[in-house]
């Protein structure tokens, strides 16, 4: 009986490491924990640009240049340490512990992991490819060419009736929050 107890104890030990080694897929509210912090999204989109394996030291670094709005090499000494000191101490311990990087503290060396790919979808990558960002900006440019569509509509300059003008540009809004709809569904 006590040898089965053991037996049990032992693989129940070792079924909880494999639970470590291998974490499941993380849910929304880590995910928001972990990406409420502008450092932690800028370490994240440094491993995303990166190559694999970053010395932690330019990590750093880099994460300092952006938050300074300047380059690695305008910083001083106290932005790079107050950078690096705390995402030696809590940041990257943080992403470690849930299994995104793979932090190699002594040796100063961080890695994403295939778990940092499941971040990707709430990421600010304004830096980058994310267009979620410009729909502002289409909405006003929209409103705009609308409007002078209208005007031109309105003084005569477009010979077509205003109820056929207001229809396209009933239209035009109809198809810009369309493809936008779609497009925010095809994020998800």
């Amino acid at each position: 009986m006590l040898a089965r107890r053991q037996a049990d104890a032992v693989d129940e030990a070792a079924r909880a490491s494999d639970e470590i080694d291998t974490p499941a897929d993380l849910d929304l509210d880590d995910i928001y924990h972990i990406l409420q912090t502008k450092r932690r999204r800028d370490v994240l989109n440094y491993l995303r640009e990166s190559d694999g394996r970053v010395r932690l030291r330019e990590l750093a670094e880099q994460v300092a240049a952006w938050e300074q709005g300047t380059t690695v090499d305008n910083l001083s000494s106290s932005e790079r340490q107050r950078v690096y000191i705390s995402l030696y101490q809590s940041h990257l311990p943080k992403l470690d512990n849930h299994g995104i990087v793979n932090y190699e503290k002594d040796r100063g060396w961080v890695e994403p992991t295939p778990v940092t790919s499941q971040l990707d979808p709430y990421l600010d990558l304004s830096r980058g490819t994310d267009t979620t960002d410009r729909w502002p900006l289409r909405y006003a440019g929209t409103v705009a060419l609308c409007s002078i569509f209208l005007g031109s509509v309105a003084t005569g300059v477009v010979p077509i009736d205003g109820l056929i003008g207001a229809v396209i540009v009933l239209g035009a809004f109809t198809l810009l929050t369309g493809v936008h709809a779609w497009s925010t569904v095809l994020t998800r």
